[in-house]
């Protein structure tokens, strides 16, 4: 497993249609195929339009593959929702 954090702009007026995704049987599905969703911590902007969720990784290929439209179950959701992304390795710290 990988720490890993996302950090993903919205189009205008899209986060509730991306957490429904997100949230949804289908969604998570998906999500499983990438991270063990139980440890994925997420965050959002006051104004919604940019989430953030530090994930623990167990397939980086899948990871990008849901991300930039590859992956073609979460492809049309993201092509509607997704203004871009940033993906970035996190390190712990002594």
């Amino acid at each position: 497993m990988k720490d890993m954090l996302v950090l993903g702009r919205l189009k205008e007026g899209k986060f509730e249609k991306f957490m429904g995704f997100m949230q949804s049987d289908i969604g998570m599905a998906e999500r499983k195929k990438v991270a063990d969703v139980t440890k994925t911590v997420g965050s959002v902007t006051p104004d919604k339009s940019a989430v953030m969720f530090k994930i623990s990784v167990h397939n980086e290929a899948a990871l990008k593959a849901f991300l930039d439209g590859s992956n073609p179950v979460s492809k049309p959701i993201m092509d509607e929702v997704m203004e871009s992304y940033e993906i970035f390795e996190l390190n712990k710290v002594s």
